[in-house]
């Protein structure tokens, strides 16, 4: 492969796993908006609370916001799996050389 290749395919791959990182966290937003326990209250902007959704932590426990923790969840599990892939994919190259 030629390295304007190697350079075109990564930088799919960033934009791919940046837009479903984006969407995990908009999702995490909603989550948060859904739930009592995580609403923010300040009236100041703050950082999504992603490790409170994740580990399920002050969440509503109704379905519709289960299934939106769920689905977040496996956006999270994609871009991890992205970044192994990746990750395996550069070791490949390395040791081919």
């Amino acid at each position: 492969m030629t390295g304007e290749t190697v350079y075109l395919l990564c930088g799919v791959w960033a934009l791919v796993v940046l837009g479903i990182f984006i969407q995990a966290i908009r999702l995490s937003y909603r989550i948060e908006g859904r739930s009592p326990g995580l609403t923010n209250r300040s009236g100041f902007p703050r950082n999504a609370m992603m490790f409170h959704t994740v580990t399920n932590m002050n969440v509503a426990r109704d379905q519709e916001t289960q299934a939106m923790r769920r689905r977040m969840n496996r956006l999270l599990l994609i871009v991890l799996a992205g970044f192994a892939l990746l990750w395996a994919g550069v070791s490949l190259a390395q040791s081919a050389e």
